[in-house]
Formats: C-alpha cells, sequence, structure tokens
C-alpha cells in the first residue's frame, strides 16, 4: 500500500464559496485537508452542514484543519483562550461526523516576551489533553503541530517532543511542520527522526528561514534529500501539502508527482 499524499485546501482559501474540495477532486486527490477558516467558513455551523452533505457524497477521505489565523490557545485573554477552544470542540465533532481521520492542533503561540512561557505551557497542555477527551470517543486522532517562529512558539524541539509523549498516546500523533521547523531553525530529518514512532502527518512546504512563505517544495532553501530519508522510517504518516493560498492547483500535482517519485 503506498503512503497517503494529500491536498491541503489552503491554496483555494477565499477564491470559493462554494467548498474547494471540488476543485481538488478534479484534480484526481483522493486525500482532502479541510482548512476552516476564511470568508467560506465565516457562519461556521452552516458551513459545516454545507460541506458535511456535500463531503458524504464524495470518494475522497478528509483530514480537519480548524481556523487558526485568529485562535490561541495559550492566550493571554480568558475569552480568546475559551473562543479558540470552542472552535477546536466544534471542529473535532465536525471531524467524526464526516469521518476524518484526524483534526490539527495548535497547541498555542506566546506573542510576548512579556509573557511567562512556563504559564503558556501549562495551558495548552491542559487544554489539548481535555481535547483528546473529547476527540477519543468520536476516534478521531489529534495531530499537534509545531508551531509559531519569531520568538511566538511555545517550545524548542526538544520540548515540542517531550510536549507530544505526555499526552495521550491513542488519540495524540505528532504532525511535524517543515517550513515552521526551518524558520526555527530546528534540525528537521532529527525531529522526524524523534518522532517517527507516533508521527501521524508532515505538513511539507517550503521557505528562505526568515517567513512562512507556504512556497512548493524545493522553492526555499530547505535541504530535502535528508527530509525524504528520515521520511522512511515513519512509512505510515500521511504527507499533505500546504502550500500558500493562491498557488495554481496545478503545482499540488506537481508535488505529488515529485514524492511519488522519491518513492514516497
Amino acid at each position: 500500500m503506498s503512503r497517503i499524499i494529500s491536498y491541503s485546501d489552503l491554496p483555494l482559501l477565499g477564491k470559493m464559496t462554494e467548498p474547494n474540495v471540488e476543485t481538488l477532486l478534479r484534480e484526481g486527490t483522493a486525500h482532502i485537508e479541510l482548512l476552516l477558516d476564511g470568508e467560506p467558513w465565516d457562519e461556521m455551523e452552516a458551513a459545516m452542514d454545507r460541506v458535511a452533505t456535500f463531503v458524504q457524497t464524495t470518494k475522497a477521505a478528509y483530514t480537519v484543519h480548524p481556523p487558526a489565523w485568529d485562535t490561541n490557545l495559550t492566550s493571554e485573554n480568558r475569552a480568546i483562550r475559551d473562543a479558540s477552544f470552542e472552535e477546536y470542540r466544534k471542529s473535532i465533532e465536525f471531524a467524526g461526523r464526516i469521518g476524518a481521520t484526524h483534526v490539527v492542533i495548535h497547541p498555542g503561540f506566546r506573542f510576548s516576551p512579556a509573557f511567562d512561557s512556563e504559564t503558556a505551557a501549562k495551558r495548552a497542555e491542559e487544554s489539548v489533553s481535555r481535547l483528546c477527551e473529547i476527540a477519543a470517543p468520536l476516534g478521531v486522532k489529534l495531530a499537534i503541530e509545531n508551531v509559531g517562529y519569531g520568538g511566538s512558539s511555545l517550545f524548542t524541539q526538544d520540548e515540542y517532543v517531550r510536549f507530544v509523549e505526555r499526552l495521550d498516546a491513542a488519540v495524540a500523533v505528532y504532525l511535524v511542520d517543515t517550513g515552521h521547523a526551518h524558520i526555527n531553525g530546528w534540525d528537521i530529518p532529527a525531529l522526524l527522526r524523534q518522532t517517527a514512532p507516533r508521527l501521524g502527518c508532515v505538513h511539507l512546504h517550503d521557505n528562505h528561514g526568515e517567513a512562512d512563505e507556504h512556497l512548493p517544495i524545493g522553492e526555499g532553501t530547505i535541504e530535502w534529500g535528508p527530509v525524504w530519508a528520515a521520511l522512511a522510517l515513519a512509512p505510515d504518516c500521511q504527507l499533505i501539502l500546504e502550500y500558500a493560498p493562491g498557488t495554481d492547483i496545478s503545482r499540488l500535482s506537481a508535488g505529488r508527482d515529485l514524492l511519488r517519485a522519491k518513492g514516497l
């Protein structure tokens, strides 16, 4: 059985009012990550109803990425923390409704050095542990992503690895984002080796080490050869092409073809 290669619908963000999956399905993808963000998802519950009805008529498989830009489980503002948790809860329940295999979880961000890092990390662990309890009876995995850069990350590379290790292994898996790791100067092949036993998926995109550009593979400064070699240790992890909004869909297809050519 070949490895699952998925397209994120991030490249189509804001381009369509109907489900972006229609365009991705026409490209022949059988696995799609739905980003529940942007104008099409402004009325969240109505969008969930519409998309759930649509995707259940397709033969594709799905994963779910909750709203990303305005949520923060470790915010210094309790109202924002609570609202963020509620959006994650709804996303997990939506995933269970459509039979999605996993939900992406951003454990949180620390946007000012004035905010205590230990407090933020504690909030992250408490919130994600509660989300695991919601996901478990639904049969939905939570893919914990290494997020944050430019000082906003809660964790160093080793701290991120240990954070997920402490979560319920029956529910929580690692999601390594290559772009975020590169900006932070993390050793991506080493990270993949560290997380291989519980590596559920990888967000694949490139950048020049300074901004989260979400470029196609090979257009930034990530050294990909060692990444492909390290991925051989986690043959069951899902590879998700997460390119920037506005990227032509043909470039996603080219990325898929590249991965297949590498034997992934």
